[in-house]
């Protein structure tokens, strides 16, 4: 069993920077595969960034080049650097931890097994 919180949400402008964290209990924090999931007002919730146990990392084009996943098993937390942030990157952002080791599936909302409660980041234009 997982339980994850998250913090480091807020309000940004346009161009500016977030980075969130997810703290993680649990022993076997470093086998999960951990990720970042947004959700926007009247929106389906989408896919982030993953790093799996091993450090590979994945990311959808919309914040290719732009956000940086990364995790400190030693402290059992994992980051997202959010940088030149946009407008439509408005949400609530999720962690989320899977057993799954890799994959493709990886970036479906319902492979995730344990969430966070979410933190809300807002940028403003």
């Amino acid at each position: 069993q997982v339980q994850l919180v998250e913090s480091g949400g807020g309000l940004v402008q346009a161009g500016g920077s977030l980075r969130l964290s997810c703290a993680a209990s649990g022993r076997s924090f470093s086998s999960y595969s951990m990720g970042w999931l947004r959700q926007a007002p009247g929106k389906e919730r989408e896919f982030v960034a993953v790093i799996n146990w091993s450090g590979n990392t994945y990311y959808p084009d919309s914040v290719k080049g732009r956000f940086t996943i990364s995790r400190d098993n030693a402290k059992n937390t994992v980051y997202l650097q959010m940088n030149s942030l946009k407008p439509e990157d408005t949400a609530v952002y999720y962690c989320a931890g899977t057993t799954t080791r890799w994959g493709q599936s990886l970036t479906r909302i319902h492979e995730y097994n344990y969430w966070g409660q979410g933190t809300q980041v807002t940028v403003s234009s």
